[in-house]
């Protein structure tokens, strides 16, 4: 890595290396704090894709900071900190490591038995895929790790509890808005300085967690574990609830996916566009069909183009113009010949005529009438 990489060149990674943290992530945690107070009154907390830690350093550092402050105006509880991820992670003092999968309700008894089967005041999540450069897909991975983060959440926060994940914001966002909504009162969207602004991520503050009357935290999530499910073990608001929650609303057909023409049994029947285009693009494509000589799609073609391999695009759309031109030019010459004759002929005619009305104007004598 040279000395004047993009790295070496960020302040947060600078300050990152300067004061300790693991990553130049820790400071967003921090600033979601200083903005929204997350971490107020805080004693068990959960970090979830918490490698390689920055997260849980914060969370150690902060918890134990409010601990010793507690105990100087009294009685106190140590503070509780679990994180979890799928790589391993080097220790940090104070926090709970757990090698686990956050789709598996054998991570959440694990975190709750960590808790003496309590539950968390807080959750956080920096979890983010291993970006592949296709945005769409990028989103939709986001989007369902978000989703598990917000499906194991359920098991282990307590009501009034903290949610925090990070959020890739697309044109899709709102349907997380909306699920999280279900589960939240309070949904803040945050971006902290430290993010750069070239990346599409924001953070979620869910604040308040009050699940739906009824509702039973249930790891039901086809998506991630490709497990056949039966949806109709769920009853009550559970049966409305997780479906939408993980899978998204499907009661609608899918704009990706191909149909056939009779769907749902209704015949299909051709129906001509409402308003057909004014400048089509292809336009341009139809005005060289016209003739035959350029009708491409015709084997009889007397278009020849040399060189094909080295020409353009726009070099043969001239070349081929060009050539339509020559040949309407020779059309009009052809009938420009015919018509010179004609125009002889007529000159002839009109001479005879003006003769012959002149021999009538004069009489025998010689003289005009």
């Amino acid at each position: 890595m040279g000395k004047t990489s993009k790295d070496k060149r960020d302040i947060y990674y600078r300050r990152a290396k300067e004061e300790g943290w693991r990553a130049r992530s820790a400071f967003k945690l921090l600033q979601i704090d200083n903005e929204c107070h997350i971490l107020d009154g805080v004693n068990k907390a959960v970090d979830l894709c918490a490698a390689p830690g920055s997260w849980s350093q914060v969370l150690s550092r902060r918890l134990n900071e409010n601990y010793k402050k507690a105990l100087e105006t009294g009685n106190a509880t140590p503070p509780k900190i679990v994180a979890i991820d799928l790589q391993a992670m080097a220790p940090l003092e104070g926090v709970i490591q757990i090698q686990g999968d956050i789709t598996n309700i054998n991570t959440a008894n694990q975190i709750i038995s960590h808790f003496d089967n309590e539950q968390a005041d807080l959750v956080v999540c920096d979890g983010a895929p291993d970006v592949t450069g296709l945005h769409d897909m990028d989103i939709y991975i986001q989007s369902q790790l978000l989703l598990a983060a917000l499906n194991i959440t359920t098991h282990i926060l307590r009501k009034g509890g903290t949610f925090v994940a990070k959020i890739f914001r697309a044109k899709d966002v709102t349907l997380l808005y909306a699920q999280l909504k279900i589960f939240f009162p309070y949904v803040y969207c945050t971006k902290p300085r430290s993010s750069r602004n070239s990346s599409i991520e924001a953070f979620v503050v869910c604040k308040d967690y009050s699940p739906p009357e009824g509702y039973k935290p249930h790891m039901l999530n086809p998506l991630l574990t490709h497990k056949p499910c039966d949806f109709d073990e769920l009853t009550g608001i559970n049966r409305v609830i997780v479906p939408f929650v993980v899978c998204g609303d499907l009661s609608q057909p899918d704009s990706d996916t191909c149909y056939p023409l009779d769907y749902e049994g209704k015949e299909y029947t051709y129906h001509e566009p409402v308003q057909t285009p004014i400048a089509p693009p292809y336009q341009e494509a139809l005005s060289l069909l016209e003739n035959r000589n350029t009708d491409f799609r015709r084997p009889d073609v007397s278009v020849v183009v040399d060189n094909f391999n080295s020409m353009t695009i726009s070099d043969f759309k001239k070349q081929a113009k060009q050539t339509q031109k020559t040949i309407n030019e020779s059309k009009t010459e052809s009938q420009g010949s015919r018509g010179n004759d004609s125009n002889e002929d007529v000159l002839e005619l009109d001479k005879l005529m003006s003769t012959e009305l002149s021999d009538k104007s004069t009489n025998k004598d010689g003289d005009k009438i």
